[in-house]
């Protein structure tokens, strides 16, 4: 609910703070006073167009603050501030505020964070709703309308939002799967041909890569393999290295026994021997390594060559035409199964469909007999708030297929007829202004339980009324505020007699600067002053004996 209210520098307001309690709080004073300015400042807090024309005259800016305790868990404006990324800190109040430029520019927070005036609108309607003779919000938006009576008959949409879910989902599997069959049809030719060469050809993934290798392994052999050939007879021929080492050792040994000194010589020649036996057989084990079969090598480097044709013509990497060709084939397979396979589809479209339109028939059904508890619950209040000329109806009407929605097959909207014989029009084209705030007023009472915003606010809801009129209004609007927050702006003494809460609006002149300044105030009234403002408003300017006693009757009450 509104907990404070903080103006500044708003037309005739220069400094305003003002606290709020629960119940019903009225606004009283005489015409002019500013009544019209408190609301519009309100208004401006909540998201309503910024108007310089709204900033005191010679000053900078104004600025509203409005502050209010929320539940952190579940409220409206505590999920969307939580979906902007403004976070409500649980027992601490939700601030909001907007500044206004003399040149035009404003400025919008809440909780000291910067924010859209869109969001500001948003959450300003989550936290209060304002009715008066030119109100097109809350109550008088058809886009509303629905929800309000699927609360009021406690209506299950659970059910009907899974359901369409469910269609829809359905409905996009065999759109996306009538696309595919008919992109595929058109490239059949194609797609026949390019997976029967694909197969043909057979590509394995990492292919390009080891063929590459073994060609590069087999080209290294022929540029090397003369050499390595003259290499093994300079060490292994005839005359080669190794030959003679060996006939040198052997001649040698015959001799070490007659002259020592060379048997060091000996173990020289005996360890050449054995590092140039493994060196042959080394270069034994290289040539046999770096052979190849030139036959292979053309092999090799043909598939390599058509390899690469193929991924160059079908413009993917090498390692990835096996996936092509399956994928290729996958079009082709569901070219030959699309129509059987579209028939499943299309039977669980219809069969999703069916369950939808039960669902959604069901919830109709449910709307028109809480239409019918409505109409008779509105009807009920009319005659005391002298619309018993009028009529009141709840249309449920049937929305064309191509309209459903999560929400159903209907149309839902609030009508009225002021007088016998007259057409059913919309609410807001009919109704005057007192009695359209009437008329709100009778929703409101019927609406009671069913949420929406926890603050109401009515501006002169008694307009051109009075005696038991009045009466049937103030004690409409008592009821409804042992529910919700209800402020009401009024000229009737029975209403302000009702309020748990009584503001005096006033204004004043005084003499500054050689000129005269025009100031709004607002004054929490007491017990005895509330009841010299109410025999105020009985009596008129000069308050009698009488009208206080009649208002102390109506305080009474």
């Amino acid at each position: 609910m509104l907990t404070q209210l903080s103006i500044r520098n708003v037309v005739l307001i220069e400094a305003l703070d003002l606290e709020f309690g629960a119940g019903l709080g009225v606004l009283t004073g005489e015409t002019g006073a500013g009544k019209s300015i408190l609301l519009d400042s309100l208004g401006l807090a909540l998201g309503a167009r910024a108007d310089s024309g709204l900033v005191r005259n010679g000053e900078a800016q104004a600025s509203v603050s409005a502050t209010f305790e929320v539940p952190v868990s579940g409220h409206r404006a505590v999920n969307l501030l939580a979906d902007n990324g403004i976070d409500v800190e649980p027992g601490e109040p939700l601030i909001i505020r907007r500044l206004v430029k003399a040149d035009g520019g404003s400025r919008a927070f809440i909780n000291d964070q910067a924010c859209s005036a869109a969001l500001l609108r948003e959450v300003g309607g989550a936290l209060v709703e304002i009715h008066g003779q030119h109100d097109d919000r809350g109550l008088l938006n058809p886009r509303g309308h629905r929800s309000l009576l699927d609360s009021y008959g406690r209506c299950d949409t659970g059910a009907v939002a899974v359901a369409h879910a469910a269609w829809r989902a359905a409905a996009d599997r065999l759109e996306k799967s009538r696309e595919a069959v008919d992109v595929a049809a058109r490239d059949r030719d194609y797609l026949t041909h390019a997976v029967d060469e694909l197969s043909r050809f057979a590509p394995e993934p990492g292919e390009e890569a080891a063929l590459a290798d073994e060609r590069a392994t087999m080209q290294k052999g022929a540029r090397l393999a003369d050499d390595l050939s003259a290499v093994t007879d300079c060490l292994t021929g005839s005359d080669g290295g190794l030959a003679q080492l060996r006939q040198a050792a052997r001649r040698l040994d015959r001799i070490v026994h007659e002259y020592d000194p060379l048997a060091d010589v000996l173990a020289a020649l005996d360890r050449a021997v054995i590092e140039a036996g493994e060196a042959e057989d080394r270069l034994a084990g290289a040539a046999e390594a770096l052979s190849f079969d030139p036959a292979r090598l053309d092999d090799i480097e043909t598939r390599l060559f058509d390899l690469r044709g193929l991924a160059r013509k079908h413009q993917v990497q090498p390692d990835e035409l096996a996936t092509l060709r399956d994928e290729m084939a996958a079009k082709l397979a569901a070219i030959e199964g699309g129509e059987e396979h579209l028939a499943a589809l299309e039977a669980q479209v219809a069969q999703s469909a069916a369950a939808y339109v039960q669902a959604a028939q069901a919830l109709s059904a449910m709307r028109r007999d809480a239409a019918i508890r409505l109409d008779a619950a509105v009807a009920a209040e009319l005659a005391p708030l002298k619309l018993d000329a009028a009529r009141f109806r709840t249309v449920v009407a049937p929305l064309d297929e191509g309209q459903w929605t999560a929400h159903g097959l209907d149309r839902v909207e609030f009508e009225i007829s002021t007088n016998p014989g007259a057409p059913f029009a919309p609410l807001v084209k009919i109704a005057s202004g007192g009695e359209l705030s009437r008329f709100i007023l009778a929703l409101k009472v019927a609406l009671a339980e069913q949420g929406g915003a926890d603050t109401l606010i009515f501006d002169e809801i008694d307009r051109g009324v009075g005696g038991a009129v009045a009466s049937a209004i103030g004690d409409r609007l008592a009821r409804l505020a042992q529910s919700n927050q209800i402020l009401v702006v009024t000229h009737s003494p029975q209403v302000a007699a009702r309020g748990a809460g009584h503001m005096l609006i006033a204004k004043s002149n005084a003499s500054e600067n050689g000129g005269t300044v025009t100031r709004t105030s607002v004054h929490s009234l007491g017990d005895g002053e509330r009841r010299e403002e109410i025999a105020r408003m009985l009596s008129g300017a000069e308050i009698t004996f009488e009208a206080r006693a009649q208002a102390e009757r109506l305080l009474e009450v």
